[in-house]
């Protein structure tokens, strides 16, 4: 056998979609694209339904913004933590992984529980003030589908890292496994942003 032969033998092929080891991070991207979609639909939705609307009110008056930048900041502050728990994980410090993890979970269940005293407050206190409500003006009724398909994601989120975290420190989970979750997190961190900054924002 050539030597060419021998280097070229040596050489481990590289991964493809096609791969047993990438199906996993395949069928990530294929749901986060359907997923997309459907997100994109209620964004375009809530504009359209804005635009059209004589009487739609300035979402600034409204909503609290400044509770909102803080929950915004905390899902920004848990996207760098998934990705230290990665980085982690790869150089095989479970302390690390553990560490940032853990955070990354925080961070969201954080999030979470400052949109429950948002929904809260809005519900019982500002929304009657300003004679808004869920079944009588679409202003609210948007807002809360947005938001809420939002809640549900990052409750999801939540559960997914934490069973990760779980199977990473018995020994059943590697890099790859937080690598996908990773591709979820930060899917949901992102579209936040953009909730934020048209529903909120503009």
């Amino acid at each position: 056998m050539s030597e060419a032969a021998v280097m070229h033998s040596a050489v481990e092929p590289a991964e493809t979609p096609l791969t047993p080891e990438s199906w996993g991070k395949l069928g990530m991207w294929v749901f986060l694209a359907a997923d997309a979609m459907s997100f994109g639909c209620l964004i375009v939705g809530y504009g359209l339904l804005r635009h059209a609307s004589a009487n739609w009110p300035v979402p600034s008056k409204v909503l609290g913004i400044n509770l909102t930048a803080l929950m915004t900041f905390l899902l920004i502050c848990s996207s760098v933590t998934m990705v230290q728990s990665l980085s982690a994980i790869k150089a095989n410090d479970m302390r690390g992984l553990k560490k940032f993890l853990l955070l990354t979970i925080l961070g969201g269940a954080a999030f979470l529980g400052l949109q429950a005293y948002e929904w809260t407050h809005l519900i019982t206190e500002r929304l009657p003030e300003v004679g808004l409500s869920f079944t009588t003006h679409l202003f609210a009724a948007t807002f809360f589908v947005l938001t809420g398909f939002h809640g549900m994601h990052v409750t999801g989120g939540v559960i997914y890292n934490s069973c990760v975290l779980a199977a990473c420190l018995r020994g059943r989970y590697g890099p790859k496994h937080v690598e996908i979750a990773g591709l979820y997190w930060h899917f949901v961190d992102l579209v936040w942003i953009l909730i934020f900054t048209f529903v909120y924002l503009i």
